[in-house]
Protein backbone atom coordinates (compact mmCIF):
# COMPACT_ATOMS: atom_id res chain seq x y z
CA UNK A 1 0.00 0.00 0.00
CA UNK A 2 3.11 2.38 0.08
CA UNK A 3 3.00 4.09 -3.07
CA UNK A 4 -0.51 3.72 -3.78
CA UNK A 5 -1.81 7.29 -4.36
CA UNK A 6 -5.81 8.12 -6.16
CA UNK A 7 -8.53 9.93 -5.27
CA UNK A 8 -11.11 7.22 -4.01
CA UNK A 9 -14.30 7.47 -5.77
CA UNK A 10 -15.54 4.33 -4.67
CA UNK A 11 -17.82 3.99 -1.00
CA UNK A 12 -16.03 2.73 1.82
CA UNK A 13 -15.96 -1.19 2.27
CA UNK A 14 -15.16 -1.40 6.33
CA UNK A 15 -16.31 1.66 8.65
CA UNK A 16 -15.60 1.68 12.53
CA UNK A 17 -17.35 3.60 15.32
CA UNK A 18 -15.87 4.24 19.14
CA UNK A 19 -19.35 4.66 20.05
CA UNK A 20 -18.95 7.21 22.70
CA UNK A 21 -21.30 9.63 24.96
CA UNK A 22 -24.02 7.14 26.78
CA UNK A 23 -23.30 8.34 29.88
CA UNK A 24 -23.34 12.46 29.04
CA UNK A 25 -26.37 11.89 27.05
CA UNK A 26 -28.15 10.60 30.44
CA UNK A 27 -26.61 13.56 32.59
CA UNK A 28 -27.33 15.99 30.04
CA UNK A 29 -31.13 14.68 30.40
CA UNK A 30 -31.18 13.85 34.48
CA UNK A 31 -31.44 10.10 33.43
CA UNK A 32 -29.57 7.30 34.76
CA UNK A 33 -26.38 6.06 32.36
CA UNK A 34 -28.32 2.80 32.46
CA UNK A 35 -30.62 4.53 30.12
CA UNK A 36 -28.03 6.45 28.06
CA UNK A 37 -26.85 2.72 27.07
CA UNK A 38 -30.18 1.71 26.43
CA UNK A 39 -30.31 4.62 23.82
CA UNK A 40 -27.12 3.41 22.47
CA UNK A 41 -28.60 -0.02 21.78
CA UNK A 42 -31.13 1.55 20.01
CA UNK A 43 -28.76 3.84 17.62
CA UNK A 44 -26.64 0.54 17.15
CA UNK A 45 -29.97 -1.30 15.63
CA UNK A 46 -31.22 1.66 13.74
CA UNK A 47 -27.30 1.34 11.79
CA UNK A 48 -27.51 -2.28 11.49
CA UNK A 49 -30.55 -2.09 9.53
CA UNK A 50 -28.87 0.67 6.87
CA UNK A 51 -26.10 -2.07 6.58
CA UNK A 52 -27.76 -3.09 3.30
CA UNK A 53 -28.79 0.11 1.50
CA UNK A 54 -25.40 1.64 2.34
CA UNK A 55 -23.66 -0.99 0.64
CA UNK A 56 -21.03 -1.33 3.38
CA UNK A 57 -19.26 -4.69 3.50
CA UNK A 58 -18.11 -4.38 7.26
CA UNK A 59 -19.15 -2.50 10.12
CA UNK A 60 -17.54 -2.42 13.46
CA UNK A 61 -18.03 -1.09 17.03
CA UNK A 62 -16.12 -0.74 19.73
CA UNK A 63 -19.10 -2.35 22.67
CA UNK A 64 -17.13 -2.78 25.46
CA UNK A 65 -13.21 -2.65 26.14
CA UNK A 66 -10.80 -4.11 28.24
CA UNK A 67 -10.38 -1.05 30.33
CA UNK A 68 -14.27 -0.67 31.16
CA UNK A 69 -13.86 -3.60 33.91
CA UNK A 70 -12.95 -0.52 36.00
CA UNK A 71 -16.22 0.81 35.56
CA UNK A 72 -18.63 0.40 38.23
CA UNK A 73 -20.16 -2.68 39.34
CA UNK A 74 -23.64 -1.75 38.36
CA UNK A 75 -22.46 -0.17 35.39
CA UNK A 76 -20.79 -3.16 33.98
CA UNK A 77 -23.83 -5.71 35.04
CA UNK A 78 -26.24 -3.17 33.33
CA UNK A 79 -23.85 -3.32 30.41
CA UNK A 80 -23.93 -7.18 30.21
CA UNK A 81 -27.53 -7.34 30.75
CA UNK A 82 -28.01 -5.09 27.63
CA UNK A 83 -25.83 -7.81 25.74
CA UNK A 84 -27.70 -10.61 26.67
CA UNK A 85 -30.91 -8.28 25.73
CA UNK A 86 -29.75 -7.45 22.72
CA UNK A 87 -28.78 -10.67 21.17
CA UNK A 88 -31.82 -12.82 22.22
CA UNK A 89 -34.07 -10.12 20.65
CA UNK A 90 -31.91 -8.94 17.26
CA UNK A 91 -30.56 -12.46 16.67
CA UNK A 92 -33.50 -13.54 14.53
CA UNK A 93 -33.29 -9.89 12.23
CA UNK A 94 -29.71 -11.25 11.62
CA UNK A 95 -30.62 -13.80 10.26
CA UNK A 96 -32.97 -13.07 8.18
CA UNK A 97 -31.08 -9.74 6.56
CA UNK A 98 -28.00 -12.09 6.38
CA UNK A 99 -25.42 -9.92 8.78
CA UNK A 100 -22.78 -11.66 9.97
CA UNK A 101 -22.18 -11.39 13.45
CA UNK A 102 -17.81 -11.64 14.13
CA UNK A 103 -16.60 -10.86 17.72
CA UNK A 104 -12.97 -9.55 17.98
CA UNK A 105 -11.21 -9.21 21.56
CA UNK A 106 -10.75 -11.77 24.52
CA UNK A 107 -15.18 -12.76 24.48
CA UNK A 108 -14.70 -16.07 25.79
CA UNK A 109 -13.22 -14.15 29.02
CA UNK A 110 -16.80 -12.86 29.40
CA UNK A 111 -19.71 -15.10 31.42
CA UNK A 112 -20.39 -18.30 30.36
CA UNK A 113 -23.68 -17.70 29.54
CA UNK A 114 -23.39 -15.19 27.05
CA UNK A 115 -19.88 -16.68 25.96
CA UNK A 116 -22.91 -19.20 24.95
CA UNK A 117 -24.83 -16.91 22.88
CA UNK A 118 -22.29 -15.61 21.28
CA UNK A 119 -21.16 -19.15 19.86
CA UNK A 120 -24.76 -19.95 18.85
CA UNK A 121 -25.31 -16.17 17.01
CA UNK A 122 -22.05 -17.11 15.15
CA UNK A 123 -23.15 -20.35 14.05
CA UNK A 124 -26.77 -18.66 13.04
CA UNK A 125 -25.30 -15.82 11.03
CA UNK A 126 -22.23 -17.58 9.60
CA UNK A 127 -23.33 -17.19 5.85
CA UNK A 128 -24.39 -13.51 6.17
CA UNK A 129 -23.08 -11.32 3.29
CA UNK A 130 -22.32 -8.01 5.29
CA UNK A 131 -20.59 -8.32 8.50
CA UNK A 132 -21.11 -6.57 12.13
CA UNK A 133 -18.15 -7.00 14.35
CA UNK A 134 -18.17 -6.21 17.50
CA UNK A 135 -15.34 -5.75 20.08
CA UNK A 136 -15.78 -7.16 23.34
CA UNK A 137 -13.48 -7.16 26.15
CA UNK A 138 -11.02 -5.64 23.33
CA UNK A 139 -7.91 -3.89 23.31
CA UNK A 140 -5.53 -3.04 20.27
CA UNK A 141 -2.62 -3.78 22.22
CA UNK A 142 -3.42 -7.00 23.54
CA UNK A 143 -3.94 -8.12 20.26
CA UNK A 144 -1.50 -7.26 18.67
CA UNK A 145 0.43 -8.80 21.45
CA UNK A 146 -1.14 -12.02 20.77
CA UNK A 147 -0.90 -11.79 16.77
CA UNK A 148 2.68 -11.49 17.36
CA UNK A 149 2.82 -14.41 19.70
CA UNK A 150 1.17 -16.30 17.06
CA UNK A 151 3.02 -15.24 14.60
CA UNK A 152 6.30 -16.20 16.19
CA UNK A 153 5.43 -19.40 16.86
CA UNK A 154 4.62 -19.86 13.23
CA UNK A 155 7.63 -18.05 12.34
CA UNK A 156 9.19 -15.13 10.89
CA UNK A 157 7.95 -11.70 12.74
CA UNK A 158 6.85 -9.66 10.07
CA UNK A 159 3.80 -7.08 9.40
CA UNK A 160 2.31 -9.52 6.98
CA UNK A 161 2.43 -12.81 9.21
CA UNK A 162 1.71 -10.30 12.72
CA UNK A 163 -1.59 -9.12 10.44
CA UNK A 164 -2.70 -12.47 9.21
CA UNK A 165 -3.18 -13.14 13.25
CA UNK A 166 -4.88 -10.03 13.60
CA UNK A 167 -8.92 -10.94 14.70
CA UNK A 168 -9.88 -8.50 11.76
CA UNK A 169 -7.79 -11.06 9.39
CA UNK A 170 -10.40 -11.91 7.76
CA UNK A 171 -12.05 -8.50 6.95
CA UNK A 172 -11.62 -5.45 4.59
CA UNK A 173 -8.63 -3.03 5.14
CA UNK A 174 -10.39 -0.20 7.48
CA UNK A 175 -11.10 2.39 5.14
CA UNK A 176 -12.64 5.01 8.01
CA UNK A 177 -12.78 5.21 11.89
CA UNK A 178 -15.55 7.52 13.28
CA UNK A 179 -15.62 8.40 16.92
CA UNK A 180 -18.77 10.28 18.37
CA UNK A 181 -19.03 12.54 21.54
CA UNK A 182 -16.32 15.27 20.69
CA UNK A 183 -12.86 13.01 22.46
CA UNK A 184 -10.37 12.88 19.68
CA UNK A 185 -8.04 9.66 20.38
CA UNK A 186 -8.63 6.41 19.63
CA UNK A 187 -9.21 4.79 23.45
CA UNK A 188 -6.90 1.37 22.31
CA UNK A 189 -8.89 0.45 19.48
CA UNK A 190 -8.04 -0.91 16.23
CA UNK A 191 -4.27 0.72 16.52
CA UNK A 192 -3.22 -1.25 14.21
CA UNK A 193 -5.96 -1.75 11.82
CA UNK A 194 -5.98 2.73 11.49
CA UNK A 195 -2.80 2.79 10.20
CA UNK A 196 -3.59 4.28 6.91
CA UNK A 197 -7.57 4.58 7.69
CA UNK A 198 -9.33 7.90 7.01
CA UNK A 199 -10.62 9.46 10.84
CA UNK A 200 -13.67 11.30 11.62
CA UNK A 201 -14.69 12.57 15.16
CA UNK A 202 -17.85 14.17 15.47
CA UNK A 203 -19.66 16.05 18.28
CA UNK A 204 -22.91 13.88 18.55
CA UNK A 205 -23.19 11.84 21.32
CA UNK A 206 -23.72 8.08 20.09
CA UNK A 207 -27.09 7.65 21.37
CA UNK A 208 -27.64 10.90 18.53
CA UNK A 209 -26.02 9.45 16.03
CA UNK A 210 -28.13 8.58 13.06
CA UNK A 211 -27.83 6.41 9.94
CA UNK A 212 -28.16 9.72 7.99
CA UNK A 213 -24.78 10.64 9.66
CA UNK A 214 -23.17 7.59 8.63
CA UNK A 215 -24.67 8.32 4.99
CA UNK A 216 -22.54 11.68 5.02
CA UNK A 217 -19.66 10.25 6.47
CA UNK A 218 -19.34 8.03 3.55
CA UNK A 219 -20.29 10.59 0.91
CA UNK A 220 -16.98 12.82 2.41
CA UNK A 221 -14.75 10.06 2.70
CA UNK A 222 -15.50 9.09 -1.36
CA UNK A 223 -14.04 12.65 -2.32
CA UNK A 224 -11.33 12.31 0.05
CA UNK A 225 -7.52 12.03 -1.90
CA UNK A 226 -5.97 8.95 -0.13
CA UNK A 227 -2.57 9.05 -0.37
CA UNK A 228 -1.63 5.79 2.01
CA UNK A 229 2.15 7.34 2.41
CA UNK A 230 3.02 8.23 -1.51
CA UNK A 231 2.54 11.99 -2.43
Amino acid sequence: MGGQSAKDSARARHVAIIMDGNGRWAKRRGLPRSLGHQRGVEAVRRLVRSLEPMGLECLTLYAFSSENWKRSEDEVDDLMNLMRKFIKSDLPEFVANNVRLKIIGDWQGLAPDIVGMLEDALAQTANGKQTLAVALNYGSQQEIARAAAKAAAIGEITTESIAAQLDTADLPPLDLLIRTSGEIRLSNFLLWQSAYAEMLFVDTLWPDFTPEMLEQALDDFAQRERRFGGR
